[in-house]
């Protein structure tokens, strides 16, 4: 049934925690599985150049792509079909980025992981999760974290 999934993953326990679901998801249904890690726009004021923008953003982008291969290791052994991919928000909101990923190489389901915050914390950080749940035409299945 699920042939193709999608999950995006940050570092964190949380998508660690959904990764390890991929796996065993993918394996009962012989699925295909695309790893993205999304890379946000950091908007930031520095007026006084205090910070090397450009090194910053190559740092997050080595830290995006080990965080990728560290999870294609983790499914290669498993057996598990997967490729990865580096997305980036270019002004989008992360969860947009994540379902016109989706759309784009025909998933049949995301798995992501959820922190599971709520009140102010939530409105204050806002929720990918939400994002994709709100966004995605094809079904989602959500990990909470630990």
């Amino acid at each position: 049934m699920y042939q193709r999934i999608l999950v995006p993953v940050d570092g964190s326990a949380t998508s660690g925690r959904a990764l390890a679901e991929v796996i065993k998801f993918a394996q009962q249904h012989k699925a295909h599985v695309e790893v993205v890690h999304v890379l946000e726009e950091i908007g930031y004021f520095d007026e006084e150049n205090y910070l090397n923008y450009a090194e910053m953003v190559d740092s997050l982008r080595r830290s995006g792509e080990k965080i990728l291969a560290e999870a294609q290791m983790k499914l290669k052994q498993a057996g598990v079909p997967v490729e990865t991919k580096l997305l980036e928000t270019n002004g989008e909101r992360v969860a947009h980025v994540i379902t016109a990923e989706a759309k784009n190489t025909q998933a049949d389901l995301i798995i992501v992981g959820t922190h599971g915050r709520s009140g102010f914390s939530r409105m204050l950080l806002g929720s990918v999760a939400e994002g994709i749940l709100r966004t995605a035409d094809i079904p989602i299945l959500l990990i909470r974290g630990g």
